[in-house]
């Protein structure tokens, strides 16, 4: 049986190495030489503001002084971060590292009944939160025992960073002004962040090395528990050197920033990468086609990275006509199928072949990717730079042969280093084979005779939702609190749009059976779990299917939802 990682040889992009040597800097060091490069160079823009490298250097190494002298964090700390896309994240993201602790990114759509585990699990003391969800965040504290709450919040106002006289074409949608412009509530805890770049507090020496932890991005699974993925900073800086080389990068792009940075996606391609490049990063908080239109044209945006449903969003404008979309030079991303009819438009309209690639927050993002001169649609690509990918039997791990469907392993030198404080379910990932550690993905593929990699079931229950990956057992153990439901399962269904959407079979307690609507567990829902998670379908059962054993059988619901039953 032919080797996997040597079938791909005759589409192997030109000039790019099968390998590259592991770096020796930390993801600080890739700021500090980009500052020093290029100082007057917009490293980042915010609705039409920019922010060079200097200055952007200048206000990390100030929080970095403020989080170490005034908030007490010291090397290895765990510090929160939960924000939209903006100038303040990524200069929290380097201040945190600069300080030598850890970042925790935390889903800005994350409600208080969410919010707890992130503050337990990593033990965290001090967060950097934006203004529009320090209530959430404020609640979730407050519902913890005195012990083990945090004791700083940095508080952010997106509006600081605007500038006071936006131009059309950067002037964001009027249903934003409420969070953009919010106020953080009054607490004993909180401090403004004017207040802290302007305290005058100067870091200490940096202390952290490459193989240092460096972020906790956490994942959910099957236990509906979120686990933290423990990444260092040469886990997270191999892979950031590896796109640059990949897709042809360089100083000179300008970047679409509209991935969210708090997913391993956004924060490799719209925080790590333009700021090793020195590249400039034209930031969006948030999707939307019209705005995202008027800036690719307006700033002259040469590299977007994103999921396939803001590429089908935007086409659907019914102002396409009037973008000018002509610098886009590079296009790509993952987190769900690019529809081939819809990759054949954008081919055809713009000249561009999208890019698809694979990858799991344990993997740093990408550990496939499509060659950008020979792309396959509905296809993860090959394995990345450094990477040994296999496709083995998931019960007794041997390889299969070539187009025979088994479990994606992955081994290479962006594999986290396991999960936080979780040594056995760290253990259950991970296996030997050929003398090298694999990390088991939980997606069955195969691997076509060209080696191309192909996705076509997973052995973990989870669903994809606009590249959002929601964890039926996290859904469940929310919907239980509601007190009308008696039992739940969660399953996907088909989305023309997302892909997937989530739906809720669910059953009454016998005194809310004639009260209770399923308007009313969506609704509910909204309020208490972060909104991409919200079943968009719910239904009533009088009972759900159960094992000999008592256990749900989810599976037999979700193949009845497939058949259309």
């Amino acid at each position: 049986m032919p080797e996997p990682a040597r079938a791909h040889d005759a589409v192997w992009p030109r000039r790019v190495p099968r390998s590259i040597p592991l770096p020796q800097t930390t993801l600080w060091d890739n700021l500090e030489i980009s500052a020093r490069r290029y100082p007057e160079r917009h490293a980042l823009v915010s609705f039409g503001q920019g922010i060079s490298y200097a200055a952007l250097l200048r206000q990390a190494l100030a929080l970095a002084g403020w989080l170490q002298r005034a908030a007490g964090v010291a090397a290895g700390d765990r510090v929160l971060l939960m924000a939209q896309n903006s100038p303040q994240f990524v200069v929290a993201f380097y201040a945190i590292m600069r300080a030598g602790a850890v970042v925790v990114p935390v889903n800005p759509m994350s409600k208080a009944d969410e919010l707890g585990h992130y503050i337990l699990d990593p033990q965290a003391r001090v967060a950097i939160c934006a203004a529009d969800v320090a209530g959430q965040m404020l609640a979730a504290n407050e519902a913890l025992a005195e012990a083990d709450r945090l004791r700083t919040m940095l508080v952010v106002r997106y509006a600081d960073a605007m500038p006071a006289d936006l131009h059309p074409d950067d002037r964001p949608p009027d249903a934003w002004s409420a969070w953009l412009h919010a106020e953080a509530p009054a607490s004993p805890i909180t401090h403004a962040w004017a207040q802290a770049l302007s305290a005058g507090l100067a870091p200490e020496a940096p202390t952290a090395g490459p193989d240092d932890l460096m972020a906790l991005c956490y994942t959910s699974g099957t236990t509906g528990k979120p686990k933290g993925c423990m990444h260092t900073h040469r886990t997270i800086g191999h892979n950031t050197m590896a796109v640059a080389l990949w897709n042809g990068a360089s100083a000179a792009d300008v970047s679409l920033g509209v991935v969210p940075m708090f997913h391993i996606t956004g924060m490799q391609f719209a925080v790590h990468l333009p700021i090793y490049l020195g590249a400039t990063n034209v930031l969006m908080p948030r999707w939307d086609r019209e705005l995202a239109g008027r800036t690719i044209s307006r700033h002259r945006v040469s590299t977007w990275t994103n999921i396939p449903t803001m590429i089908i969003d935007l086409l659907g404008s019914p102002n396409l006509e009037r973008f000018d979309l002509s610098s886009l030079q590079y296009i790509g991303g993952g987190g769900a199928a690019m529809p081939q009819a819809v990759a054949e438009r954008l081919l055809r309209e713009l000249g561009l072949r999208y890019v698809e690639g694979y990858g799991l927050t344990e993997t740093a993002a990408p550990s496939h990717s499509n060659p950008p001169d020979a792309p396959r649609q509905q296809c993860l690509g090959i394995p990345f730079i450094g990477t040994d990918a296999r496709v083995v039997d998931p019960d007794t791990l041997a390889p299969v042969p070539s187009g025979q469907t088994g479990e994606i392993v992955i081994h290479g030198p962006q594999v986290f280093k396991g999960y936080w404080r979780r040594p056995q379910d760290t253990e259950a990932v991970f296996f030997t084979l050929d003398g090298k550690p694999f990390f088991r993905t939980g997606d069955l593929g195969h691997v076509d005779a060209d080696g191309y990699f192909f996705i076509t079931d997973r052995l973990k229950r989870m669903i994809n939702a606009s590249g959002f990956k929601v964890w039926p057992a996290e859904v469940e153990t929310l919907l239980f609190r509601h007190p009308a439901v008696q039992e739940a399962c969660v399953i996907g269904t088909r989305d023309a749009y997302r892909g997937e959407s989530v739906k809720a079979v669910i059953v009454l307690r016998a005194e809310a059976r004639d009260t209770t609507t399923p308007q009313d567990i969506i609704t509910w829902a909204r309020a208490h779990m972060a909104a991409y998670k919200v079943p968009q379908t719910v239904t009533f059962a009088e009972a759900l299917p159960k094992s000999g054993s008592g256990k749900v059988m989810w599976r037999l619901l979700q193949e009845q939802e497939a058949a259309g039953g």
